[in-house]
């Protein structure tokens, strides 16, 4: 079974800790090169790496938010948008021109990006034609009601940017924790090996260090 990430992470900093912390491991080890200031660096390879690592979940947690945020906008935005699309849909039956002018005709985009323009079209168009608007009074429509929504449109817009964003942050925080720790793993593995051979004849010790000999 494979390590996942936080095990590798404690099993690194048990290994060093507990050699640092014992005389014993200490002397054998560095017989084999491995001294206390090459086991610091280790313990310096793994300060970076804990520290990406966290970073790396940070990162996908505010992503998390954004998209929870971005959902909660459009949940909001487009309910004000369909309420209008159907009254103008009524308002305009029998006005063709006014159908293709805001694209009322067919279905609603469900794309996020098809889904803004075919709503930026509906307001910016609504909201260039007087004559359009008046029709709308009558269903207790104003300009102002229109605005209100177009606003909530805009908000979608800027929250799915902030979304992409916290997504390339994410991404980035990922290929560093990535980087740290291989650098980290390498290290280990050939520290884990030295001392297998350091301490071979001293299986209690590599306990000592958490490390458990293959059954």
């Amino acid at each position: 079974m494979h390590q996942t990430i936080d095990e590798f992470i404690t099993a690194v900093q048990v290994a060093i800790d507990n050699a640092l912390a014992n005389s014993t491991l200490q002397a054998a080890l560095s017989d084999f090169g491995y001294t206390p200031e090459r086991l610091a660096q280790g313990r310096s390879l793994h300060a970076s790496a804990l520290v990406a690592h966290l970073q790396q979940r940070a990162e996908y947690g505010d992503q998390a938010s954004a998209t929870a945020a971005l959902q909660q906008t459009r949940d909001t935005a487009e309910k004000s948008y369909m309420r209008l699309v159907k009254i103008a849909r009524i308002a305009y039956k029998d006005n063709p021109g006014a159908l293709v002018r805001l694209d009322l005709n067919g279905k609603r985009k469900r794309s996020l990006s098809g889904w803004l323009l075919q709503a930026q079209q509906f307001y910016s168009n609504l909201l260039a034609a007087p004559d359009l608007l008046d029709s709308l009074k009558q269903y207790g429509v104003t300009a102002q009601k229109v605005k209100a929504a177009q606003a909530e449109l805009a908000a979608v817009a800027a929250a799915n940017l902030a979304q992409e964003q916290e997504k390339g942050q994410a991404q980035t925080a990922t290929q560093v924790r990535d980087t740290a720790l291989d650098a980290l793993s390498d290290w280990f593995s050939d520290f884990i090996a030295i001392a297998r051979i350091a301490l071979e004849d001293e299986p209690q010790m590599l306990e000592a260090m958490g490390v458990m000999e293959p059954s």
